[in-house]
This record gives C-alpha cells, sequence and structure tokens, in this order.
C-alpha cells in the first residue's frame, strides 16, 4: 500500500516555474469574464482575452484575480484553473466601510434572530407525518477541469511511460486509476419517515463504497449537516464568528427573499481578502431558510451550498453540494536542458484534488398513513447494501469516470484487504479491534489504579462471524503491582438478530474498587471519560461467582437488563464489617434501565451502535440481596444518573444529577465512594478528567451510604482562534456533592464520610491552544476548603472527543 501512496502522491515538493491557464467565468452565469486582471503578489501577470482566458508562467503558489464590477478572488495555482466571480451590488458597495469597521448589520442580527425563533415552526418536523427519499453521492476525484490535462501528461511523459512498465497494481496502471476512474465514491439511497405518535425512522435503501466488500454499518448511517437542524452558521452559539450584512432582496422559485452575506471574523486584512465568504437567503414571508452557499476563505477551493424547497408550508432540505480541495499532486516530468550555461530546469504539472458530495431529495409526501410496524427498531434499518438496487434512486446515471472507479478500486481493495483494514478501523468506535472471528476490547488491554498499578490484560470475544447467535468470550489481566492473575469466561446467547436481545452467562474471579457507581450500560466513549476515577482509590475488594442475565432493547432509547449473582467477596485492605471479617458470600440480584429517547441507533451484524448520542439519558440500577441460597445479606442499593444539555441564548449548558443509597446492612464496597481524583501524597493536584469524579477531592476517604451530586458545566458564548484551525471557548464548570452514613461504626477501617456539601469550581478552555484537548483549572470552595492552596487546586486535561 504504500508503493501506491507513494505513486499517487509522486514528488509532492517544491513548485517550480510552470505554464498555467486561467479561464475566469462569472459565478452565477458562468459566462466568461473579459479583461480580468490576474496578480501575483501584487505584481500583474496579464489580463484575460475574449474567452475569458490567460495563459501565465508563474511560481507563485497563489494569485488574485480582479475585474470591474466583480468582487476580488484568490486562487491556488494549478496547470488548469476555473475560477468564478462574484458580481458586486450598489448594496454591497455602500456597506463596506461598515465591513472595515467589524461589524454586523443590526437589520441583518434582527432577521437571523427571527429565523432562530421560527426555525421549529418551519421545520417540517411540525407536521404530523411525513416522508420522502434521499440519493447521496460523495467522491475524491481530480478537478474536472484539470482531467484532459492529466491523461495528456500520462501519454506524453517518458517518466510515466517507464513507471508504467515497471510497476503494476493487479494489472491496473495508475493511468487507468487517474485518467478512467475517480480516487473514491460512495453513493447512499435513503427513505426518512416521520410521526410525531412514533418518532422518526430511517431505512438505508441501498449503499455502496469503493474498495469495500463488506459496507461499514456506522459510516452508512451518518447523516448530512442540514438535513433537520439549523445550520452552523444561523447558531446563536456561534454568532460571534461571523459578521453578516443584509445587502439585497431577490426572486427564487417565485418567493422574495433576504440576502445576508457573512465573513468570517479571523480575516486579519480584509482589504487584502474576499468580502464576504458565503451568503444566506431567507424567505421574507416565513422566515424560512431557503438557501446556504459557504465559500472557503479562497472561493475556488471549497464550496458548500444547501437548499431548501417549501412543501407542505414547511421547509424541506431538497439539495445538498460540497466542493473541498484536499490537496495537491505534483507530477515531475523530465529535465530539460537550454544551454552549457544554462543549469537544466525541471517541468512540474500539479493537479488538485477535491473531495465532491451531492445529496438530492426527492418524493416528499405529508401527511401519510401512519403504521406502527414501520417505526419498529432502532432509528436506523438496513434494508440493502450491496448497492444492486441504485438505480431505482439515482437521480442521473452514473459517468463511465464513475463506473468505472468500482472495478478499479474494488481491485484494489481486494489486493490490500482495505476490508479488514476498514472493519478494525470502525471497530474503534466501539471500543473493539477486530481480527477476524474475534473482537478484542480495547479498554481491557492496559489500566491503571492505586492497588494493582499497572493491569494488562487481553479480553476476546467470538464475533458474528463464529455464530450469528452465540457469541462466547474470555478475558484474563495480570497486576504488576499485587503480582496476581485476574480471570473471566461468558457466553452469550441472542434470541433475535433484529435487536440486542440475548441471555448471558459467565464466571468470573477478579478484583474491583469499592464504592463503584454502577457502570453497566455505559458506551464506549463515557467508560473512558470515567477511566481515571479510581487511580487513587486503593479500598479494593476481591470478588468470584457467577452470574445469569437477560438484556433486551424494548425500543429504540429502552434498554432493560436483569441479572442474578452468587458471589463470595473479600476486602483487599485492613477491615471487618460489624466484627465478623472481611469476606461475605453475597446472592443479589441487579436490574438496570437506560433510557435515551432521542439517540439514535443503528442494527449492524456486530450488534446495536450508537449513530448519535443526543439527550436527556437516564441510566438506573436496583440491587437486592437475599439471605438465600447461602448469601449472608438482606440490603437494598440503587443508584441513578441523569444527563441533559440544552442551548439558550446564554449559551449551552450541560448537568449531571446523579445520587444512590443502600438500605440495610451492607460492607463498605456496596457503599459510595464519593469519587475523588485527587492524591494525599502529591504536592501538586494533575489528574484526567472523570465523568463523575472531582479533581481536587481526595480519592478513597470518604464514603456514604446515601448521597447526591451534580456537575454543571456552561459553554460561554465567546469563540476564539489561537493558534491552527480549531475553535476554542471557555466552559465554566460547577461540581458538588453531599451525603451522610447512618451507622459509620459498621466499618472498622480509616474512613470519613461526606456530610457537609462539597464543591469546585472550575474554568475549561476547549481545544486548548488548537489541540483536540481541554485544560481545566479547578478550584474547592466552601465546607472543606483548607488553608492549603495546593490541597484546594487542580489541573485536568480532557480529550476533546469525550465532548462535556
Amino acid at each position: 500500500m504504500k508503493r501506491v501512496l507513494l505513486f499517487i502522491f509522486f514528488l509532492i515538493s517544491i513548485f517550480g516555474f510552470s505554464q498555467s491557464k486561467i479561464k475566469v467565468v462569472d459565478d452565477a452565469s458562468k459566462i466568461p469574464v473579459p479583461n480580468a486582471k490576474v496578480f501575483c503578489n501584487d505584481k500583474l501577470l496579464g489580463e484575460t482575452d475574449a474567452q475569458g482566458i490567460l495563459e501565465f508562467k508563474s511560481k507563485c503558489k497563489s494569485i488574485t484575480v480582479q475585474a470591474s464590477q466583480y468582487q476580488k478572488e484568490t486562487s491556488v495555482v494549478e496547470n488548469d484553473m476555473t475560477v468564478s466571480l462574484i458580481k458586486k451590488s450598489s448594496k454591497t458597495t455602500a456597506i463596506e466601510e461598515i465591513i472595515i469597521e467589524d461589524k454586523s448589520d443590526p437589520r441583518a442580527l434582527e432577521i437571523l434572530k427571527k429565523v432562530n425563533q421560527l426555525f421549529t415552526k418551519n421545520s417540517p418536523k411540525s407536521l404530523e407525518s411525513y416522508t420522502y427519499k434521499s440519493y447521496e453521492k460523495i467522491s475524491l476525484d481530480i478537478d474536472e477541469d484539470s482531467i484532459s490535462q492529466f491523461n495528456q501528461f500520462f501519454e506524453e511523459n517518458n517518466l510515466f511511460k517507464k513507471k508504467r512498465e515497471k510497476d503494476s497494481l493487479n494489472n491496473i496502471s495508475a493511468r487507468q486509476i487517474f485518467s478512467k476512474s475517480k480516487l473514491f465514491l460512495w453513493e447512499r439511497a435513503q427513505e426518512f419517515l416521520f410521526s410525531k405518535k412514533y418518532g422518526e425512522k430511517i431505512n438505508i435503501l441501498d449503499n455502496r463504497i469503493s474498495g469495500l466488500k463488506q459496507p461499514i454499518y456506522e459510516m452508512i448511517a451518518l447523516q448530512q449537516s442540514n438535513r433537520d437542524k439549523i445550520p452552523n452558521q444561523l447558531k446563536q452559539e456561534n454568532r460571534g464568528l461571523y459578521r453578516f450584512f443584509l445587502t439585497d432582496t431577490l426572486e427564487m422559485d417565485g418567493r422574495k427573499n433576504f440576502v445576508i452575506r457573512f465573513r468570517e471574523v479571523n480575516y486579519k486584512k480584509p482589504d487584502k481578502k474576499r468580502k464576504y465568504n458565503g451568503a444566506i437567503y431567507i424567505d421574507t414571508e416565513t422566515y424560512g431558510i431557503k438557501k446556504i452557499e459557504n465559500f472557503s476563505k479562497n472561493k475556488n477551493d471549497g464550496i458548500i451550498t444547501s437548499t431548501w424547497i417549501f412543501y407542505n408550508n414547511k421547509w424541506f432540505l431538497a439539495h445538498e453540494t460540497v466542493k473541498l480541495r484536499m490537496n495537491k499532486m505534483a507530477m515531475q516530468e523530465d529535465k530539460k536542458s537550454h544551454s552549457e550555461d544554462e543549469p537544466e530546469k525541471i517541468d512540474k504539472r500539479s493537479f488538485g484534488t477535491y473531495a465532491f458530495l451531492s445529496s438530492k431529495y426527492f418524493d416528499f409526501k405529508s401527511p401519510i398513513e401512519e403504521d406502527s410496524k414501520d417505526f419498529k427498531g432502532y432509528t436506523f434499518a438496513v434494508k440493502n447494501a450491496d448497492g444492486r438496487s441504485l438505480d431505482l434512486y439515482r437521480t442521473e446515471p452514473l459517468t463511465d469516470r464513475e463506473k468505472n472507479t468500482y472495478t478499479t478500486i474494488d481491485s484494489l481493495g481486494k489486493k490490500y484487504n482495505i476490508d479488514n483494514k476498514a472493519r478494525i478501523l470502525t471497530g474503534l468506535i466501539n471500543g473493539q479491534i477486530r481480527a477476524g472471528i474475534v473482537d478484542f476490547a480495547v479498554d481491557e488491554i492496559v489500566n491503571f489504579n492505586s492497588y494493582e498499578g499497572f493491569r494488562f490484560g487481553l479480553k476476546a470475544k467470538l464475533n458474528e462471524n463464529f455464530n450469528p447467535y452465540f457469541s462466547p468470550d474470555y478475558y484474563f489481566a495480570y497486576g504488576l503491582k499485587d503480582d496476581k492473575w485476574k480471570y473471566g469466561i461468558g457466553l452469550d446467547i441472542k434470541t433475535t438478530l433484529d435487536k440486542n436481545s440475548f441471555f448471558r452467562i459467565d464466571y468470573y474471579n477478579d478484583v474491583t474498587a469499592s464504592g463503584e457507581f454502577y457502570r453497566r450500560l455505559w458506551n464506549f466513549k463515557m467508560r473512558m471519560m470515567n477511566y481515571g476515577n479510581n487511580i487513587n482509590n486503593d479500598k479494593y475488594f476481591h470478588y468470584r461467582g457467577a452470574s445469569v442475565s437477560y438484556l433486551n432493547d424494548v425500543t429504540n432509547g429502552l434498554t432493560l437488563v436483569f441479572a442474578a449473582k452468587r458471589n463470595y467477596e473479600e476486602a483487599l485492605f485492613d477491615y471487618q464489617f460489624r466484627n465478623s471479617g472481611p469476606a461475605f458470600e453475597n446472592f443479589n440480584t441487579l436490574f438496570t434501565l437506560k433510557y435515551s429517547p432521542n439517540s439514535t441507533n443503528i442494527m449492524t451484524p456486530q450488534g446495536k451502535s450508537i449513530v448519535d448520542q443526543k439527550y436527556p439519558e437516564l441510566y438506573f440500577n436496583y440491587e437486592q440481596s437475599f439471605k438465600i441460597l447461602g448469601g449472608d445479606f438482606n440490603y437494598t442499593r440503587f443508584d441513578a444518573l441523569f444527563v441533559h444539555n440544552f442551548k439558550t441564548m446564554l449559551g449551552t449548558t450541560g448537568v449531571r444529577f446523579y445520587g444512590g443509597m443502600v438500605f440495610g446492612e451492607a460492607p463498605i464496597w456496596k457503599n459510595f465512594t464519593m469519587n475523588g481524583l485527587a492524591s494525599p501524597r502529591r504536592d501538586f493536584n494533575f489528574n484526567l478528567t472523570s465523568f463523575l469524579g472531582f479533581a481536587t477531592l481526595e480519592g478513597g476517604k470518604y464514603y456514604n451510604d446515601k448521597f447526591v451530586a451534580y456537575y454543571f458545566t456552561h459553554k460561554l458564548p465567546w469563540y476564539f482562534k489561537s493558534f491552527g484551525q480549531n475553535v476554542s471557548s471557555f466552559d465554566f464548570v460547577l461540581r458538588g456533592t453531599i451525603g451522610d452514613m447512618k451507622h459509620p461504626e459498621y466499618h472498622q477501617f480509616n474512613f470519613r464520610k461526606l456530610d457537609h456539601l462539597y464543591q469546585e469550581v472550575g474554568l475549561e478552555w476547549t481545544n486548548f491552544l488548537s489541540s483536540y484537548f481541554n485544560l481545566g483549572i479547578f478550584y474547592r470552595v466552601g465546607y472543606y476548603t483548607t488553608p492549603n492552596f495546593k490541597q484546594n487546586f487542580a489541573i485536568q486535561f480532557k480529550l476533546k472527543l469525550l465532548e462535556f
């Protein structure tokens, strides 16, 4: 594969002088623009002729194009270029002074405010029911204007003739790959159904991805950005990233529209950049969004366009197109010697590669006949995924170039085993590494805690390629500090392949931290976010036993689990419970519930996969211990976690409320530790974030038999860029917890109950220095504040992908 990539991106290096041709056209009419001036670093290279064409030689990487009555544009230099210019209007010229002052037009802001206020009313989901279909096509290719010159280059260049004779990719020459096919092609057809009574259902009617025989289900369920939500440019929290100007009104499809142009605020020198990098068209009657155009800083480097249609008095997305420059391929021709006194010159050709997307929505119907059977199961359902029925949904036939893409890239995919590599990468979404019939759990490979030190392990599970209904698994782990092996073995028995519904039996011999909050049904992202919760809690206990359970997804948003366990449990620290020693027999049942009504899921052969985790979410556990089958206890324990986030005019707020309670007599590990992340042995508190943890609270020090806790985070509506491309902001964080323990004397070991309000406040810098990490600074406030600043202060790091 390395040879292929090296060949594809052959000699991407410094560009020398090369012959280039530019064609300048009107953006709206596509008519050539004569007498357009082309500049390189303020040096005039020439003017276009009557056909809008200019040929020039230059070593510049980018050029500027100016023409009378048009806005100035910039473009990256290639051998063949087409640059489109947007005409200035009188209103556009009149507001240039406002632009230089870097202030939005109040009239534009007022219109956008009404758009946000009426968005729900204008949304199709305000209807009782509807249905429509879509056909989407995504590709990676050379720009169309460069294809003919690319072919000529390969035909004429002796260097590549020699390479073609030497290198063969499964009888597919490089010339065939680039001159007759695209580099990548993905087609998808979908059907969207909505009912206020039954919710939303998305049927993937068919799908095909070049180079892959097996579909990537998590990929084919990806949704387009503007289908049913407010576009990013119009969101209130992004208002500070743009400047908006009301420039015109025009008629589109028989309806009058406001034209609001916008530009990004990080254009430091607007006189040398585009005045605008996009336009929003708003219906003057309904304040619905008719169209959005979003250009890159250099318009010809990329454009994203979304267009809506007015149907049944609502605005449905009708068409989306995307063209984004990915990179530039530099191809080196033969050396050319001019004379003995003049050094050899190397003529180099460059070709831009672009990502293209086209989405078309059609067959709108509203209202529809609602049948509960059409909405059963998860949000996404895969009807077909082999591409055989795509002809039924294509809005236009494939070109020869597109047809060749499947033949060419599929051959490469087979040779280089791209299917297996893709499945490995997609398995990581759910925390798995796939190798044939075996899935390996990522989060079991290496861990660290205060009792075991570094814990190395391996958890393997036979997947659907072994058997679609029976899935055995086994794990073992070893702790360097405690020098002990742990292991477990289990079997899942599915009752259906339409949803998650299976029985499980397992046997285990392992250790875990005391007072843990149950994390059953947490997804991989949440578990990873809670990774550091026990780094400073060394109060571990050993458990050995067996369990039987049943899991069932009752609906798309409701999952229930019933389990019965028989365990031997023993404290691994100096502890006694009511003078009865550190070890006990325990028989208990556990009921677990997860309710996530707004999340979208898809059923794959590997099981359910979360496509989009949306809030609110509720997790609930109820445990009941019995003095039967040798059990020593009769206690009741429950805990609950509620997670939600919502947006207001003041920004985005996230909340977590959680707590638990134990009734009856239970050993300390069945009570609740208070999720401290700090270490009493360190002078400086630095830790990784935790889903339920406190940055300044000492780990393993506090235990309660009842508690409540909260976590508030509020994203301040101020966005900025420090370095690079990532947009940063600040989150204000407030965490607190309080609880009690009725009989602390039952537990003979050194601990404290936390019976006053513990609070810490913090400020989190998202995308710290344009990285993908958040940096948080926290300080303890209130009752538990100490005179020691270092004990009250903590710094946290969090991977941005874990979200709030």
